[in-house]
């Protein structure tokens, strides 16, 4: 036995054991206090020791009794419905005003021993749907007092006085009105002595929402005073866009209209330097017609003053040519005579007795001569013989006379410059020569030419 107990194997086991042995009896004495919650243990004589979690609790089996309740806050939803204190301004009657205000309340365990241990005897000591009804029946009653308290403006964290002054609720400062909800303070107030009396403290009240016919009235009314203010300010926007436009476009007329009116200066500057233009061209294309008129006109000057020039030589060639010509027909005329004598002259009068006879006669038929003749012989052959005399020696002048003539034309158709004899004035015939005496004289035959 003593062998057995005297190997290493046997003295390990102990050693082992008497270890879980220990864990097991110093995890018996240590309890686990989780987070959101307090572990309060009670000893002998009463006597109460709290361990607020997260941490370890000291227990002794059998000497001491541990209990853990929840240090978590409480969420109550709150559904209260009643009647506002108002009055009628005008009687002084009664006049309230249901309404409905939705709320939620939050309370917790207080931190103090006393209301931990109250908390754990009064509250936590029921079933949760109990500690819930309880709450909801405490803040109900609670938040009903208050609204029969508080009047319908009121609710809506201040008092209104008529002249529209806002003044705080009796027994709470201006302060305490402006930081928090008139309903949640009043409703704090009354709860707490009841809170403390259950272990608990009022954390916060959250008026979520308050329903009446006077407030669903006067949203409608704000709603439709804001709907009228919104139309009002786009009623004034559109018409500040319009005006906006008007101008827009009365500032895009009155460029258009100075653009218009600088395109009319601009056309009219452009007409004006076209018009300047056509009058510079016209007096150019004038100074040019006139050069050109002078120059035309100097030329016809100048060709009329040589044609002038040449048309005078040749006048004078001519009036040269047609002296010789008469010239040379005098000296044959007076060579015919000087060597025919009367014979010649007697010749040229028998042929043209036939013609010039009835002419003759006419003419003394015509005639009113009054011949006076008072010689004799030869010389006093009456007046009939004078006047014949006189007819001859007429009719000897007039041959002689034609004879010149003759000699003449052939002097100029031999010497002239025209391809038939001709003389050109000009260019143009030279006239023929007017008879001698304006008589017009019939042709005769050609005078004899010396040989």
């Amino acid at each position: 036995m003593s062998d057995i107990l005297s190997s290493p194997l046997v003295i390990a086991a102990i050693v082992v054991g008497a270890l879980l042995m220990i864990g097991v009896i110093v995890t018996r004495f240590l309890t686990t206090v989780e987070a959101g919650t307090i572990r309060l243990v009670t000893r002998l004589g009463g006597y109460s020791k709290i361990y607020r979690g997260p941490g370890k609790a000291t227990e002794i089996p059998i000497f001491t009794t541990g209990t853990t309740i929840p240090s978590k806050a409480i969420n109550i939803d709150l559904d209260i419905a009643d009647q506002t204190a108002d009055m009628d301004r005008a009687s002084g009657q009664p006049k309230p005003i249901k309404v409905r205000v939705l709320a939620s309340a939050i309370v917790s365990v207080g931190d103090s021993d006393e209301m931990i241990l109250t908390a754990a005897n009064k509250f936590f000591s029921r079933d949760q749907g109990e500690q819930t009804a309880i709450l909801t029946d405490l803040l109900t009653s609670t938040g009903r007092r208050a609204i029969n308290l508080l009047h319908h403006d009121e609710l809506f964290n201040a008092r209104v006085r008529p002249d529209g002054i806002i003044e705080p609720s009796e027994g709470l400062s201006l302060a305490a009105v402006e930081d928090d909800d008139r309903l949640a303070i009043i409703i704090k107030s009354a709860c707490s002595r009841e809170l403390q009396d259950l272990g608990l403290v009022f954390n916060s009240l959250n008026i979520k929402e308050v329903q009446s016919e006077v407030a669903d009235a006067r949203r409608r009314q704000s709603a439709v005073e804001a709907k009228a203010n919104a139309d009002i300010v786009a009623a004034d926007q559109e018409r500040r866009a319009k005006e906006a436009q008007i101008i827009a476009a009365q500032a895009v007329n009155n460029r258009e209209r100075e653009l218009d009116q600088r395109r009319a200066e601009n056309a009219a500057t452009v007409a004006e330097a076209e018009a300047k233009k056509q009058d510079a061209l016209a007096v150019q294309r004038e100074s040019e017609l006139k050069a050109t008129q002078i120059a035309q006109a100097n030329a016809d000057a100048a060709r009329t003053r040589i044609a002038s020039e040449a048309n005078a030589a040749a006048e004078a060639v001519k009036i040269r040519a047609l002296g010789a010509a008469q010239a040379d027909a005098i000296r044959a005329v007076n060579d015919a005579i000087r060597e025919g004598g009367s014979a010649y002259l007697s010749l040229k009068q028998l042929e043209l007795l036939p013609l010039i006879t009835p002419q003759i006669a006419a003419a003394l038929a015509n005639a009113k001569m009054i011949n006076i003749n008072s010689g004799s012989g030869a010389e006093g052959r009456g007046a009939a013989g004078g006047a014949t005399d006189q007819i001859t020696g007429v009719i000897q002048t007039l041959l002689a006379t034609q004879l010149i003539n003759t000699q003449l034309k052939d002097a100029v158709t031999t010497n002239g410059n025209g391809s038939n004899g001709a003389v050109y004035t000009n260019g143009a015939p030279a006239p023929a020569e007017p008879a001698v005496g304006g008589y017009d004289l019939p042709p005769t035959a050609p005078a004899a030419r010396r040989k």
